[in-house]
């Protein structure tokens, strides 16, 4: 009866013997095409000139196009100068304007070439696909371009005159732009980001603008992200620590330009009581009111099991020094009154009428930002904690483990959970903490948990026993700054843990693969990527420019596309202005990870699993218009 009900309303969309003939061939047809080219991204960190060039070349893949197609008929500068245009096609357009003699001559042959690359990235899509990549202006026009038409028998004749009639009616450079965005977009089929859009660069609002409209993604929530989240949500120690973060890399534009945040009470609140109102006083200001309401909130949950972390009253003002995990530290405080004004020694963890104050117009300002709002809502629409795709674990951070190996038990409101039920709780209450009625117990208690993944001592994202925050600022010995990694740093070349975890996620250990970042290899010092054999991958190569003195090249993308797995390393990137002036790209270098046995087809995908299903209960509904159990329309 159910089947019968469900083939009723799949016939609604089907209604004649015809149309499901037809479209179990189109979806038969598709199982038979080559896998799209996923690409991976990790710890972008606010890089968007970066990121966005990276996107937008690639990841070198439209070089290699360009060699593929011309070989050694047009010279290396052209090839510079064509994949540049692809890359910056607007940009660029403006440059050959100021230095062709020709243009018209210039159009014609750009769109042949331009043609010619959009036939090479797209063979492997169905029409329908690169229909829908199509910009509606130039539907019409491209489709014509890259289409073979058997019963033209002049067919160089009938394509010149679609481009002479495009240059004569002044629609050159629109169809060029369209074009070079087309083989940007079918390039890249899928995009992964594995996490940390957020923090030290200056423009991740500028990352997430361009996500937004990005074709197909998906997003794994890095620590950086979730305590964005968090303060979107209106947890105030997440917005504590966004606004500390961004003074201390020097982004506070981030906040009050990229997003509108008003940042004058607390400017006004460090002139009074700390005499100055520079970065450096902002990042001092705000991080002893992160303390303070981390102190109450580790109070108030005492299941984060992060008491050592309560340190504000282990303070002794007289000595000027502190107990941490029962070490007396020296501090670099020469005078409380100045230094640290706000700290009372009888209640150091009280919170003053005026960051009361300050944190309450910064709540206001968090949470009715709706730049910020958006941007949030989006990363909750295409992220989560982990995901499994195409036979993959994407995670940004770790699986929790203890000192044997096993999977970490973690207690959250009074229940313990370990493995891939912790990452599912975990990330059931990080939604709870954004989406549950404001005011209500259960947000408040998400908005801790978004709190804890951030910095918790047994969060997947962080990773580490403790956040040296307070130590880094005011401890002299850099000693109590260390921070000890969770064992599952440990055991990465451990092949029983790893096939544990892929196990745990019910993946097949011979072919699956664990993709995760968030902590950057050292390729200067010889650290490698690659794990157990390439079957764990982190792909945090420092992103970031304040990483890239650490590791010595400027990031990784990993490539997955028919024929196997490569990572792109790539080295530092300058500017966008310089490749469009100079025809330079981001120089890069490939590390073959693996080679498929056999090449992979979309039948090998997780779409193709979809597909197959459908062609099943296509099938069906074929089988019951034949049988008479439905009545087909004539």
């Amino acid at each position: 009866m159910e089947n019968k009900k469900y083939l009723n309303i799949l016939a609604r969309q089907y209604p004649t013997e015809q149309s499901v003939i037809t479209e179990i061939v189109n979806l038969q047809a598709i199982l038979s095409l080559p896998k799209g080219t996923e690409h991976f991204l990790t710890d972008i960190h606010g890089e968007n000139q970066q990121f966005s060039h990276v996107l937008r070349n690639g990841s070198g893949s439209i070089r290699t196009k360009i060699d593929e197609v011309f070989g050694n008929t047009i010279t290396q500068s052209v090839k510079r100068s064509l994949a540049t245009l692809i890359y910056y096609p607007k940009e660029k357009l403006e440059i050959v304007r100021q230095n062709e003699e020709d243009m018209d001559d210039w159009y014609t042959v750009t769109l042949h070439r331009l043609v010619a690359m959009l036939c090479r990235v797209s063979s492997k899509y169905t029409r329908s696909k690169v229909r829908k990549a199509m910009p509606e202006g130039f539907a019409y026009v491209i489709e014509e371009l890259i289409t073979e038409k058997e019963e033209v028998k002049d067919k160089q004749a009938y394509y010149n005159s679609i481009i002479q009639t495009v240059i004569r009616i002044g629609a050159a450079e629109s169809l060029i732009e369209a074009l070079c965005n087309m083989i940007q977009q079918l390039v890249i089929d899928h995009l992964h980001i594995i996490g940390d859009i957020f923090d030290r660069g200056p423009g991740p609002h500028l990352i997430l603008d361009s996500l937004l409209n990005y074709h197909s993604l998906d997003i794994q929530w890095g620590n950086h992200d979730v305590v964005w989240m968090g303060a979107a949500a209106g947890s105030k120690v997440c917005i504590a620590n966004v606004v500390r973060l961004c003074a201390r890399y020097n982004n506070l534009d981030v906040l009050e330009e990229g997003y509108g945040i008003n940042l004058t009470p607390l400017v006004t609140f460090c002139m009074k009581n700390y005499g100055k109102m520079d970065r450096e006083a902002i990042h001092r200001a705000i991080s002893v009111i992160q303390f303070k309401i981390e102190d109450k909130l580790i109070r108030e949950n005492p299941e984060f099991e992060m008491q050592n972390r309560l340190i504000l009253d282990k303070i002794d003002f007289d000595k000027k020094t502190i107990l941490i995990d029962g070490k007396t530290w020296s501090l670099k405080i020469k005078d409380f009154k100045t230094d640290l004004p706000t700290l009372n020694p009888k209640n150091p963890c009280e919170l003053t009428d005026e960051e009361i104050n300050v944190m309450n117009r910064l709540y206001y300002s968090f949470t009715h930002c709706e730049k910020l709002q958006r941007h949030v809502k989006f990363l909750y629409q295409k992220g989560n904690l982990y995901k499994i795709f195409n036979g993959n674990l994407l995670y940004h951070g770790c699986m929790p483990l203890d000192g044997e190996g096993k999977f970490l038990k973690v207690k959250i409101f009074g229940k313990e959970f370990a493995g891939r039920a912790l990452y599912d709780e975990l990330e059931l209450w990080a939604r709870r903490g954004y989406f549950s009625r404001a005011g209500s117990k259960e947000k408040e208690m998400g908005e801790n948990i978004l709190w804890y993944l951030w910095t918790g001592p047994k969060s997947p994202l962080f990773g580490k026993d403790k956040m040296a925050c307070f130590e880094n600022m005011f401890v002299e010995d850099k000693a109590a700054s260390h921070e000890h990694k969770n064992h599952y740093y440990d055991e990465l070349e451990d092949e029983t843990i790893v096939d544990s975890i892929l196990k745990e996620f019910s993946l097949d250990t011979k072919t699956a693969h664990i993709i995760n970042g968030h902590v950057p290899q050292e390729v200067k010092k010889g650290d490698s990527p690659i794990k157990c054999g390439g079957k764990l991958l982190i792909i945090d190569g420092g992103f970031a420019a304040a990483y890239h003195e650490k590791t010595g090249i400027a990031g990784y993308t990993l490539v997955i596309n028919s024929y196997g797995m490569r990572l792109v390393v790539h080295e530092k990137f300058t500017s966008c202005e310089q490749v469009i002036a100079t025809d330079s790209d981001i120089v890069s270098d490939t590390i073959q990870v693996e080679k498929f046995p056999a090449r992979h087809y979309v039948a090998d995908t997780d779409r193709g699993a979809e597909l197959k299903e459908q062609i099943a209960e296509l099938e069906a509904l074929l089988k019951a218009y034949r049988s008479g159990e439905l009545m087909r329309n004539a």
